[in-house]
């Protein structure tokens, strides 16, 4: 496996840069989602770019919030777009390995993940609202039903490496797929199984009470503070399909830090997140709604396949 040799100082660049990129292609993913949703739906619906216009007209009001509203509630979107930012930077979809390998450790993420999680449904909670109350009440179930399929299905990547890196793990999985092919297949789809509710697709969210409960926590917010939740809501989605990516699918990657090998590497990039979104919408717009009291059934059965890739990695297969 080729190694990168080059100044600390250019790493930093591209990590900054890797993370700033993801920020600004954030209203673009949101935007085709929505497009395809309308396409599906045969309707016309709202353009790729509308997205970005509606955070910027929303950046440009002031932020109100309930009179009883705490620090909590303020601070909230800048945790959310904090921790992702810090994810992304670590992420090694451009390169071989980690550009910020201080965050770029699968526990370090799993963890920025769960604050991501926390204050979400913690700032619905400090809100004081009916509405807020049930959906961080709803936001905080779902991770305990996720969760552990997530961090099963990614430290099993981990012990078949003998890394907690992404750089590594990344690297690795090449050979552990060849190794023990059947442990990977089922900790990819019990994997690509929690990255789909981490991006807050259907049928795990009602549409036709899509703010009382899938985002009830937002429910209070209003202009710039709602401009920087929607940033952070939807760079999650990026982040959680590029970590899925950077684990299952490491191909493409720049072997160098030159701009040829990097824009390369990006345009790869971007022609998987399109299939990964696309493939998403297709399977939220396809799929009848789910009651919240029996979506532990489904994700019951996603830890169950995460199980038996442990099971199948324990005894050689």
């Amino acid at each position: 496996m080729p190694e990168l040799h080059m100044p600390e100082m250019s790493w930093m660049v591209l990590a900054f840069g890797q993370a700033l990129f993801m920020l600004l292609l954030t209203p673009l993913a949101t935007g085709f989602s929505r497009v395809l949703r309308a396409r599906i739906h045969s309707r016309r619906g709202p353009g790729l770019l509308q997205d970005y216009r509606d955070i910027a007209k929303l950046l440009r009001r002031q932020s109100v919030a309930p009179e009883n509203a705490g620090g909590i509630f303020w601070a909230m979107p800048w945790i959310l777009i904090v921790t992702m930012l810090l994810i992304a930077m670590a992420l090694p979809t451009l390169t071989q390995v980690s550009p910020f390998p201080i965050s770029g450790d699968v526990i370090t993420d799993i963890y920025l993940l769960a604050i991501f999680r926390f204050f979400f449904a913690l700032a619905g909670i400090d809100a004081n609202s009916m509405f807020g109350g049930i959906g961080s009440s709803r936001e905080l179930t779902l991770g305990v039903l996720v969760e552990p399929v997530l961090m099963l299905a990614i430290f099993l990547m981990a012990l078949m490496v003998g890394s907690t890196d992404l750089g590594y793990i990344s690297q690795g999985m090449l050979t552990a797929s060849l190794n023990q092919p059947i442990p990977v297949i089922l900790a990819g789809v019990a994997c690509a199984f929690a990255v789909f509710i981490e991006m807050g697709k259907l049928p795990f969210d009602a549409a036709e009470a899509e703010q009382e409960l899938q985002e009830g926590p937002v429910t209070e917010y209003s202009g710039s503070g709602l401009a920087m939740v929607k940033l952070g809501l939807g760079l999650k989605q990026l982040v959680v399909a590029q970590l899925f990516l950077a684990i299952f699918f490491p191909w493409g990657k720049a072997a160098e830090l030159t701009v040829t090998a990097l824009g390369i590497a990006s345009a790869i990039l971007l022609l998987k997140l399109i299939v990964v979104f696309f493939l998403a919408a297709l399977v939220e717009n396809s799929m009848a709604r789910v009651r919240f009291l029996n979506s532990h059934r489904l994700t019951w059965s996603a830890f169950a396949c995460a199980v038996l890739a442990l099971a199948f990695y324990i005894i050689r297969l």
